[in-house]
């Protein structure tokens, strides 16, 4: 009888342990699977790509390059908007991707303009001039952070506050176009000192900017609007350092109207709500 009742639980017992000898290799699965997944070439090629650039743009600063530091940070701009737009045309968009792009972005618009504006301008003023210039980094850093938790949550046409690589652009085609014109970087250092920190208080600010991310590569546009594409690239190729200096100012500038007329509209309509 005793043999009889033991069986049982002993048979019992055995079907409760094995579970726990077979989740082991289920739990481990996932993960040698993850680690042979790889990651997609040509989007994080272009990453990397404006990640060197903007490493180039931080040496060319040291070495006195400006205008080389300049027109190394505008390509990693041209890259870093190419390889957001293929990982979407070529559906290999990736969790790594998008982390992998917010590092390359510290560097090539976030650390580059810094040292450049302090290397061109801000080295003369102490303190003063490297604390401007950590302003602008933690602002850049600061504004790629949010825009990580905001993706899906916010409307795309828009960024919220001035977005880094156009941060970046008010910087370079400042100095670009001084050096054009033959002004060197102590005869602005007042300017600077304010503009580099403002910068990196608009790219935190709830000031919201086009984005463009709703025109489609796929979508018919009118006649005109590639005539005016090819007119912007003539511009360009007369005299880039001041016509992008032109741009990137615009640009810059036009998020603050926007949101002062909306303020403006909006103030009006309760006046006339109230009345």
């Amino acid at each position: 009888m005793l043999e009889n009742g033991a069986s049982p639980s002993s048979g019992s017992i055995s079907m409760s342990i094995e579970p726990l000898h077979k989740s082991e290799p289920a739990s481990a699965e996932p993960i040698e699977s993850s680690t042979r997944r790889g990651v997609y070439l040509i989007p994080n090629l272009l990453t990397t790509s404006a990640l060197f650039a903007g490493f180039f743009s931080i040496i060319a600063s040291m070495n006195g390059n400006f205008i080389s530091a300049c027109v190394a940070i505008f390509v990693a701009q041209l890259l870093d908007g190419a390889d957001g737009r293929v990982a979407r045309m070529t559906h290999t968009q990736s969790e790594f991707g998008a982390q992998y792009d917010s590092m390359s972005d510290v560097m090539a618009f976030g650390l580059a303009p810094a040292l450049l504006a302090f290397q061109w301008s801000l080295q003369g003023l102490d303190k003063v001039g490297w604390i401007a210039a950590f302003i602008y980094v933690a602002g850049a850093a600061l504004r790629l952070a949010r825009f990580n938790t905001q993706i899906g949550k916010v409307d795309k046409k828009y960024f919220i506050g001035l977005a880094s690589p156009a941060g970046a652009a008010v910087i370079w085609s400042t100095i670009w176009s001084m050096e054009k014109f033959g002004i060197s970087g102590d005869q602005l250092s007042w300017l600077m000192v304010i503009l580099t920190p403002l910068i990196g208080i608009m790219m935190v600010s709830p000031v919201r900017y086009f984005s463009f991310k709703d025109i489609s590569a796929q979508r018919r546009v009118p006649f005109f609007a590639l005539l005016a594409i090819v007119l912007v690239f003539a511009l360009v190729a007369l005299d880039p350092a001041r016509v992008l200096f032109g741009f990137a100012f615009t640009y810059a500038l036009h998020g603050p109207v926007m949101e002062l007329w909306r303020f403006v509209k909006l103030k009006k309509q309760k006046t006339e709500t109230s009345a």
